[in-house]
């Protein structure tokens, strides 16, 4: 009699794994059913919100259902990924997020998850230069004048970010290390209300991500002193480096991308990735990215989430190496 039951108890445990691994299947080959939703860490109008929706409107076109784009500012660009893990595990919920999540790693001391043990990188979207601005009033026009100022004007300066943790933070702290200078973080919840106080005058210096930048230096509301990365950018050729510059050993790219829970099924994550892939090759998006100064980045999982581990090793040696920083 028990051993019959034990019989029976099995035959029900490899049923209900089979119904399990079914029901994925079928999932998977009918997702998606409705409508997709990418939540973004910051507020709208910044460079990660345009890479977001740029890429929900190809996402949309080629998977035949609405991809609503939400933002969730706050807490460094971790809010959307906190509120991704509390919804359904079922693929209908993504983040978009990027290199300032792999610096609150190490940076954040209070995160509720632990980004590579509980998500999973669909793949790198975008890599973006940030350029170096100055509201007009500031009376510099080059980095080494910018340097000189700081110095002769000790704790005049500030500078504003769209979060604690955000490339635009690192790369003005970056510049304080290297440079020798001490500009105050002023930390925003986005690019667009921290640009707005630039603009104001209430701030007078940022390291913006060039989409969100360019426009205010092109109607001269700001002033572009330099780029970041270690080679000018193809949207703004004009604009020297900062090694160009003459500050040695400086170079930050912001990268975007878009993130998404481990529990949610594996062939449901490997779709994503091929569409989100598919869509970044595209012309109309290559287009996108150029006209703000973006490149597109796909990447295959595997890929993407190698990435995402030595991004999460390099920038922890970079928040340790320069001690503490302003929230």
């Amino acid at each position: 009699m028990d051993l019959r039951f034990k019989r029976a108890q099995s035959l029900i445990k490899i049923l209900l794994v089979a119904i399990g691994f079914s029901a994925v299947s079928v999932c998977a080959q009918t997702y998606p059913s409705k409508p997709i939703h990418i939540i973004v860490g910051f507020a709208p109008g910044g460079a990660a919100d345009t890479i977001a929706r740029t890429l929900g409107q190809a996402l949309s076109a080629q998977v035949g259902q609405p991809v609503v784009v939400e933002n969730r500012p706050g807490a460094g660009g971790s809010l959307n990924l906190e509120a991704v893990l509390r919804a359904p595990a079922d693929g209908y919920t993504i983040a978009a997020g990027g290199v300032n999540n792999a610096v609150n790693v190490t940076l954040a001391k209070n995160l509720s998850f632990n980004l590579a043990q509980d998500f999973s990188m669909l793949t790198l979207t975008a890599t973006v230069p940030n350029i170096l601005v100055v509201n007009p009033t500031v009376p510099v026009q080059n980095v080494k004048e910018l340097i000189a100022y700081a110095k002769a004007n000790p704790g005049k300066l500030s500078f504003a970010s769209s979060g604690s943790g955000s490339s635009i933070h690192l790369s003005g702290e970056l510049f304080n290390n290297i440079a020798g200078v001490k500009m105050t973080h002023i930390p925003y919840k986005g690019s667009i209300p921290a640009l707005a106080d630039l603009v104001g005058g209430h701030v007078q210096v940022m390291f913006d991500n060039a989409p969100s930048a360019l426009p205010h230096v092109r109607s001269g509301t700001l002033r572009a002193l330099a780029v970041t990365t270690a080679k000018r950018a193809s949207a703004a050729p004009e604009i020297p480096t900062m090694q160009e510059a003459g500050l040695d050993n400086y170079q930050v790219t912001s990268w975007f991308a878009m993130f998404i829970p481990k529990k949610v099924p594996q062939e449901l994550i490997a779709r994503l990735n091929a569409e989100f892939v598919k869509a970044l090759n595209t012309t109309e998006v290559k287009a996108k990215f150029a006209a703000i100064g973006g490149d597109p980045a796909p990447m295959t999982l595997i890929e993407a989430n190698a990435f995402l581990n030595s991004e999460i090793a390099r920038w922890g040696e970079v928040v340790n190496a320069m001690g503490p920083m302003a929230n």
